[in-house]
This record gives C-alpha cells, structure tokens and sequence, in this order.
C-alpha cells in the first residue's frame, strides 16, 4: 500500500535538483522555492541556518525510489562529502 504523499511534477524535479546541489545546497529564492518549502514540510529537506535547503536522508531515499526508479530496498550511495 502506497503511504506517502504524492509528489507533483514540479515538486519531484525540485527534490532532484535538490539532490544534485549536494552539501551547497539550494537557495530559498529560486523559482522553485515554494516546492522545497513543500519538500521541508513533509521532511525530505531542511532550511539551514544559512537560509540554503539541503536533502535529508528521507529525501534522498524518496529520490531514489521516486525519481531515479530505484527498488525500496536498494542500497543506496552518498556522494562523498
């Protein structure tokens, strides 16, 4: 059964933009700033505290299932930091 909220469009594309800035994080006020409020609120991204959202690991194991296609129990990489 399927338990988490539905990403839209453009929400999927912003936590895979998310995801390829990687520890740089991306900036609030970007066009797709009210997707990674979004994001933030259903916990796949955090704002630090210098205003820049970065990826939380349940944001990234939802881009892998959800975007990259990747089956729930695949092992999933980091980028070195």
């Amino acid at each position: 059964m399927w338990d988490q909220p539905y990403l839209e469009t453009c929400c999927r594309a912003a936590l895979h933009r998310l995801y390829l800035a990687g520890s740089a994080g991306r900036a609030a006020d970007l066009p797709d700033g009210s997707c990674l409020l979004r994001l933030a609120g259903m916990g796949l991204c955090g704002q630090r505290a210098d205003g820049r959202f970065a990826i939380t690991p349940d944001g990234t194991q939802r881009h892998a299932h959800e975007v990259l296609k990747r089956p729930a129990n695949a092992t999933i990489r980091t980028k070195a930091p």
